[in-house]
């Protein structure tokens, strides 16, 4: 993993050049490179994780009479069997590096290259002659791109930050953005980059930017197609297709880990990686997050019913696995917050953010690729909310029924012309209309695949930018096998009595592998990533943002202050966001927010 960058259309200068290198650097410790020709840049810093010798970029190759330059972030999980059918066409390859498969793979395809890898990436590919830049992005979005056009400018990131690095852009928050953070966020539209003017690339799509103009073509959406299977058959099919993906994803040239939570996907993940590790007389680590005192403070509820402790220990016993465990403090917790937020670039998802950021420090002290369980619950159909009759039943975004306590914090200059729920409604119609989904369905199966879709399209997003972020930001490669694309498709065809098998949360994953795993963990209600309950935490975050509420702080420009001192000392029905956010996590992100309009330096355009 690593990050690029890059700007087409005028020369770069070396401080720019530098400016922009700096803030790519934590992502990419390892080795960083400059390809400079003309009116194409490209820039990448690296995390070495396969062939460290011979994979520097940006890489170039000549074919067909065409020259090509690559930046690349991601890796590919099918590089042996792409690299046999490439030098079965003509192509030499000088390194075992996933990056040259990639590059010889456009070189021979084209476009037509991106049906043909497996793998999570964003990479942009200057095409010399031609003075065409190619940019892609991976079918899931698990790896990031952004652009901006200036003019006759086009700059592209794998993060905001570098992006904001160049002299010609700023951060500008128009009503749009502010729409984003306060009625959506942390979550966000498809496509959109917050600031005014930039862009993110959406997951499955690709874009050619030739003479100024930029094509953007989506390439892969959830397909729904017609189901043959019987259950037996299904849960064999599922079966073949997790353990594949997870085997797939252990290649490596420096050692891996395992997020272990206890919980059913991070379980089933570290056993079949233990198993595949002890057949090579190796021991695999895993690492695990817990808070001092939770024990005592934990609080079972309608979205996390029990703590992760005891199933972490049985889990590690039945492993024999290193087992790693770093308890974070409330101080810890609140003092990562500002940290957190220029990891993301962006307002996140409070303690969610922070605790991950600082357990992610500590992972890379020992491995720098860790195997983890996300996305599993949007695919199989694990969360509450696909089971909750009456949320199931109702319009707009499921994790966040909250869009009337929303409203109700926007300062009344932005209030006057946005009508709040219009906005958050349409976004979630428009998503649902674009569900595909086969006639002659069901009331209920119609329902089911526009959920999938929706949290395929919104949460598993906010999830998947969390993930890499964090874990970036201290040089820490973090897969993730239950985002496969041949998962997410061949899952969104199953009907849902399969998912749903003997009523249990994700019942056909439990009921396909679930004899791998200690039959407590193999049944575990489901629990989200653990967060503290230490009353202290929140004891820190109110005398914080008791001391905001006191100045004249730019997060008054987008909320009125004494309707967010009403709402932020009572409890409501609904998490801010996802299953996680309650009353602490809100004072956190209204403090995001506030720092991040600061450290940015943000000016307003509304």
């Amino acid at each position: 993993m690593c990050a690029i960058s890059g700007c087409i259309g005028l020369p770069m200068e070396e401080a720019t050049i530098e400016a922009m290198l700096q803030t790519m650097a934590r992502r990419g410790p390892d080795g960083r490179g400059c390809y400079k020709t003309g009116a194409c840049t490209l820039l990448h810093t690296r995390l070495a994780i396969i062939d460290p010798q011979g994979g520097v970029q940006p890489m170039k190759c000549g074919w067909a009479g065409e020259n090509y330059a690559i930046t690349y972030n991601g890796e590919l999980y099918n590089t042996a069997e792409t690299r046999n059918a490439l030098e079965k066409l003509g192509h030499c390859f000088e390194t075992h590096s996933d990056t040259e498969v990639v590059l010889h793979s456009y070189a021979q395809w084209g476009e037509s290259c991106l049906q043909k890898l497996n793998g999570i990436f964003a990479f942009g590919i200057w095409e010399e002659k031609r003075q065409r830049l190619f940019l892609a992005r991976d079918r899931i979005g698990v790896k990031p791109l952004f652009y901006q056009i200036l003019g006759n400018e086009l700059l592209f990131a794998s993060e905001l930050k570098t992006i904001l690095a160049h002299p010609r852009s700023s951060a500008v928050l128009d009503r749009e953005g502010a729409a984003e953070i306060l009625l959506l966020g942390p979550g966000r539209r498809p496509g959109s980059g917050v600031f005014a003017g930039v862009r993110e690339l959406e997951p499955g799509h690709y874009a050619y930017y030739t003479d100024g103009k930029l094509e953007v073509t989506r390439y892969w959406f959830l397909r729904d197609r017609e189901h043959r299977e019987n259950f037996q058959q299904t849960a064999e099919h599922t079966r073949s297709l997790v353990l594949d993906s997870i085997r797939r994803q252990m290649v490596s040239d420096v050692p891996i880990g395992c997020f272990l939570s206890g919980g059913l996907d991070s379980s089933l993940i570290s056993a079949v990686c233990a198993g595949i590790l002890e057949q090579k007389g190796e021991r695999l680590s895993t690492f695990s997050v817990g808070y001092p005192g939770n024990q005592r403070y934990f609080q079972a509820g309608k979205f996390q019913p029990t703590a992760d402790s005891d199933y972490i220990d049985l889990m590690a016993d039945f492993l024999h696995s290193d087992q790693h465990l770093t308890e974070l403090p409330p101080e810890i917790l609140a003092g990562s917050l500002e940290e957190a937020t220029i990891a993301r670039d962006l307002p996140g998802m409070a303690d969610v953010d922070f605790s991950l950021l600082a357990f992610c420090k500590e992972i890379r002290k020992h491995v720098k690729v860790a195997l983890s369980g996300e996305c599993a619950d949007e695919i199989f159909g694990g969360y509450p909310w696909y089971r909750d009759p009456e949320v199931r039943a109702r319009e707009g975004f499921p994790w966040a029924q909250n869009t009337s306590d929303r409203c109700a914090l926007l300062h009344p200059d932005l209030a006057k012309w946005l009508d709040g729920r219009e906005y958050v409604m349409e976004a979630y119609r428009q998503t649902c209309r674009e569900s595909d989904i086969l006639p002659g369905q069901s009331p209920r199966e119609i329902r089911m695949k526009e959920m999938v879709n929706l949290n395929f399209r919104w949460f598993m997003q906010t999830l998947l930018d969390r993930k890499d972020r964090m874990s970036m930001y201290s040089g820490l490669e973090v897969r993730v096998p239950f985002c496969d694309y041949r998962i997410a498709e061949y899952l969104y065809g199953v009907p849902w009595e399969y998912k749903d098998y003997r009523s249990e949360e994700k019942g056909l994953l439990r009921y396909a592998c679930g004899d791998l795993l200690p039959k407590a963990v193999a049944h575990r209600k489901k629990s989200p990533y653990p967060k503290t309950f230490d009353p202290g935490y929140e004891a820190l975050l109110t005398e914080k943002m008791n001391s905001l509420l006191k100045k004249d702080a730019p997060l008054f420009a987008l909320v009125d202050r004494a309707a967010l001192r009403t709402f932020l000392e009572r409890d409501t029905q609904w998490p801010w966001y996802g299953q996680l956010m309650g009353r602490p996590q809100k004072k956190a992100y209204f403090l995001q927010i506030n720092f991040w309009l600061e450290h940015y330096g943000i000016n307003f355009q509304f």
